[in-house]
């Protein structure tokens, strides 16, 4: 026999309202009640049916989720915090990946209506924006991650890349670097555009008789150890690189082990991100420190207080924190010139 809703009602000693509007997401509930009311549901397997209760309350308890990718401990990460989130709030997600295409986040986005109360939403190609303004209805509550869409239309929240790029920037040149190399990520990334940004800003104003040193990347692995066999091939070898993500920071890093080179000795390596991973590599990677977690949480949050008509269409800014590790030690050759 099936669990109804007048089972959990009476097991969790509420009214029937109550279980409906606790189930529902409604603000409505005090929050001891809430949890009881899930707990209680989720012990006596009670299951909703979806389709009685999207036509009563024209809610389907459902987020759908459409990213640029799923693959990689920053997805990974971001999904972590997303879901934490969903389950708290007693939702279900719907999730999609458009690998880059923008005809594939097109369809993404029409097979969600309908079936969605909000969308979260992560575009941070230059070429998506025609995309997003095209199916991103008014009517449907969604926030951006990481995205740049200024119609005011929805909510967005993003990572400081230029403010962190500078940040990790000056940490390099503070411990003796000067001739940095940079690793960058797609250029039509918005992210990508940011921290390149950042590193030449910082170049141009701590070190302006510095030559940029920028090496092609794509936030991956395989760029990163690319460009770091490009750079031991180089008859100059930079004091330090820093890649625009750790991903890129990690291959580069491999690269250099496979060499024999001694970081940070010979050459300090520094990311931007910090996936869990960068902590666990040798030596342990030096980058900025993107909360990716909380980024999704904290998306899913402003996501919910749009679906309950509390919320804005202001944009966020998470700044990210320096976290110094071993890769980026001094700088053997600043320190010889200084006793030479």
């Amino acid at each position: 026999m099936s669990v109804t809703i007048k089972d959990v009602a009476r097991a969790a000693n509420v009214s029937v309202a109550t279980v409906s509007r606790a189930i529902n997401g409604h603000d409505n509930v005090a929050e001891a009640v809430r949890l009881r009311v899930l707990s209680v549901a989720s012990e006596l397997r009670y299951s909703p049916h979806a389709a009685a209760r999207s036509l009563s309350s024209r809610r389907t308890n459902t987020i759908g989720v459409v990213l640029p990718d799923l693959y990689g401990e920053f997805f990974s990460e971001l999904m972590r915090g997303v879901d934490q989130v969903a389950r708290e709030r007693g939702y279900h997600l719907l999730v999609s990946s458009y690998h880059g295409h923008p005809e594939e986040q097109g369809a993404a986005l029409r097979a969600m209506r309908g079936r969605v109360d909000g969308l979260l939403v992560m575009s941070p190609y230059v070429d998506d924006v025609g995309c997003l303004t095209e199916h991103l209805s008014s009517s449907l509550p969604a926030v951006l991650v990481n995205t740049q869409l200024h119609n005011g239309e929805a909510a967005s929240l993003s990572v400081d890349n230029y403010g962190g790029a500078m940040t990790m920037m000056q940490h390099l040149i503070a411990t003796g670097h000067r001739n940095i190399a940079f690793i960058a990520g797609p250029d039509n990334n918005f992210d990508a555009r940011e921290r390149l940004r950042g590193y030449h800003d910082a170049l141009a104003q701590q070190l302006p008789d510095a030559t940029p040193w920028v090496l092609a990347g794509d936030f991956d692995e395989a760029s990163g150890h690319e460009a770091g066999k490009q750079l031991l091939q180089s008859a100059l070898k930079p004091d330090a690189v820093f890649a625009a993500n750790d991903m890129m920071a990690l291959g580069c890093l491999f690269a250099f082990n496979q060499a024999g080179l001694d970081v940070p000795g010979d050459i300090a390596v520094a990311g931007f991100d910090g996936i869990p991973l960068s902590r666990y590599v040798h030596p342990s990677l030096t980058t900025m420190q993107v909360n990716i977690a909380h980024l999704g949480g904290e998306a899913m949050n402003v996501l919910f207080n749009a679906i309950a008509g509390t919320g804005n269409s202001e944009s966020q800014s998470l700044r990210p924190e320096l976290v110094v590790r071993e890769s980026s030690g001094a700088s053997n050759k600043r320190s010889h010139s200084n006793t030479s």
